[in-house]
């Protein structure tokens, strides 16, 4: 059966931030970072961190009493957490506990199961965990609290025999709080410029929502002053950077910026939260001499 049949940034210069190519899933090894590019989840988020401690409670539970334990994770409040749960299936695609509806399957085997867009992400967890004992995947599956699809992002383990996962739904910034960040940021470049372009790097800061943060760039010379998802960055050169499909984003912002003194732009990018590529639009205004920008991404 399917469990899935009902109802079911300021970026300026945004240049900066992917990895690779767009991938579904992202096994445990490291994926090849090329030129500024960063990989995906380079800052972390609410979401993701209350996943990640969920999950390190789990597996120590699994090791300290085997496949006996899971039953917890369908019954216990320490395996839920709010909106996030614990789920298990052992190598053979046995599924024997979860704490939120996926419960529906408990007992059966998941290995034909799929996500709402026919995909057998169980089976390829599975396939993933037998290459290593950690990984993470994406697919697509019903958000009760959207009442629709959405990519949910699943963190796991293995422990002897038994693959143990926690899932959230990334978060997803809407123009309009793109919008109010970029304006918040352009107050605090006026305030205290020095104090801002710190303030912007700080990934638990008040600049850094979601899959939003707040990037400025010197117009004169295309040197980034300040990136809030990959401050290495900071003194590169903002005309060198281009979309993973070789749009030259950064000169063209950097002239539109001129031309204009605000706007906006669309391009190819990579998400920060998700590590998948997809589509970003950027809002961007320039003062005195710097310009400054936020964008949000759209599936």
């Amino acid at each position: 059966m399917s469990l899935n049949q009902g109802p079911v940034y300021a970026i300026a210069l945004a240049t900066l931030i992917g990895v690779g190519q767009p991938t579904a899933s992202v096994a445990a090894q490291p994926a090849a970072v090329t030129s500024a590019e960063t990989p995906a989840g380079v800052y972390s988020n609410p979401q993701a961190e209350r996943a990640n401690a969920l999950l390190e409670r789990a597996v120590e539970h699994v090791r300290k009493n085997g496949v006996m334990g899971v039953d917890a994770f369908s019954r216990e409040a320490q395996f839920i957490d709010r909106d996030l749960y614990v789920y298990a299936l052992d190598m053979s695609g046995r599924f024997l506990a979860s704490g939120g509806a996926s419960a529906v399957l408990i007992g059966q085997n998941v290995l034909t199961e799929t996500d709402l867009d026919g995909r057998p992400f169980f089976s390829e967890m599975i396939e993933m965990a037998k290459a290593s004992d950690h990984g993470r995947i994406e697919y697509h599956w019903f958000n009760p609290a959207d009442s629709k699809s959405e990519p949910k992002l699943t963190t796991f383990r293995r422990v002897g025999n038994i693959i143990v996962a926690v899932g959230y739904y990334a978060p997803r910034a809407t123009p309009a709080q793109a919008r109010s960040l970029l304006k918040r940021a352009m107050k605090a470049m006026i305030d205290d410029e020095a104090a801002a372009l710190t303030a912007f790097q700080h990934f638990k800061g008040p600049f850094v929502r979601d899959d939003l943060y707040v990037v400025v760039v010197d117009i004169a010379s295309g040197k980034v002053l300040a990136h809030g998802a990959n401050p290495a960055l900071v003194g590169t050169d903002a005309n060198a950077q281009k979309s993973p499909d070789g749009v030259e984003i950064g000169r063209e912002m950097l002239a539109l910026a001129r031309k204009d003194g605000k706007g906006e732009y669309e391009y190819n990018w990579r998400n920060p939260l998700t590590g998948r590529l997809e589509k970003k639009h950027s809002y961007f205004s320039t003062q005195n001499g710097r310009l400054i920008g936020v964008g949000y991404f759209s599936r």
